[in-house]
């Protein structure tokens, strides 16, 4: 009776070298850290079947876009791409043709987020395809990773707006008076994340100091804010 072997993963150098490196710790004053901003665009959002086919990112240093350091790939997927996905992001099969598979696509990504706190809108998507991807190379996600749309609505709460359960990117930057650089381009979805970041940090920061850790806690925050709203005003 034969056993079925389960491949091993095979760690890549950017992967190993994404492993190792330091991250800001989490009293960091967050100006003081390095952020990537990331974002993905995706065959389906079920990470165990579906694929990365483009991503983009964006660095942030003292507080401040790395514009000119923007990272942006293609990778070329094991099947079609279903017409659904191809109607969001205007990617289409053919057009991935030449791009080269997920596992060598990936490493710019990789060194772009290495040593960094990775920002995303809506993470859990992030999170789940990039710890995937992380997983078969025999590397974990590091942790913290901020949600834009955690920190947007705590950022409304603290203003003592109404905080919608899910806050879509174009909702987030209209409300801070952003323009959204090219919707479903994940580089141009990165760079309209970014802007967001800085603009919402810089809000609350001058309420108080922020710091990673305190980023880190936004959805905690919230909880806070809307278990114990203010009092009302007494005569």
């Amino acid at each position: 009776m034969f056993r079925s072997v389960r491949k091993r993963p095979t760690t890549t150098p950017a992967a190993a070298a994404y492993r190792r490196a330091a991250l800001p710790g989490r009293r960091t004053p967050w100006r003081d850290a390095g952020f990537c901003v990331v974002d993905l665009e995706l065959s389906g959002l079920n990470p165990r079947v579906d694929e990365i086919i483009s991503f983009g990112a964006v660095p942030i240093d003292g507080g401040r876009a790395g514009a000119d350091r923007t990272v942006y790939g293609l990778a070329r997927p094991t099947r079609p791409l279903p017409e659904a996905s191809v109607v969001i992001h205007g990617i289409r099969t053919v057009d991935l043709e030449t791009a080269p598979p997920l596992e060598t696509a990936i490493t710019p990504l990789l060194e772009a987020m290495t040593g960094r706190i990775l920002v995303a809108h809506a993470a859990i998507v992030e999170r789940a395809f990039l710890g995937e991807v992380l997983r078969r190379q025999g590397v974990r996600l590091r942790e913290p990773v901020l949600d834009t749309v955690a920190l947007g609505r705590l950022l409304m709460a603290v203003r003592g707006a109404d905080s919608p359960r899910f806050l879509p990117l174009g909702e987030l930057v209209r409300y801070l008076h952003l323009p959204e650089h090219r919707p479903h381009h994940a580089l141009g979805d990165a760079l309209t994340t970014a802007q967001a970041f800085l603009a919402i940090v810089s809000h609350l920061e001058a309420q108080e100091p922020e710091t990673v850790g305190s980023l880190a806690r936004a959805p905690d925050r919230l909880k806070g804010i809307r278990r114990y709203p203010p009092a009302p005003p007494t005569r």
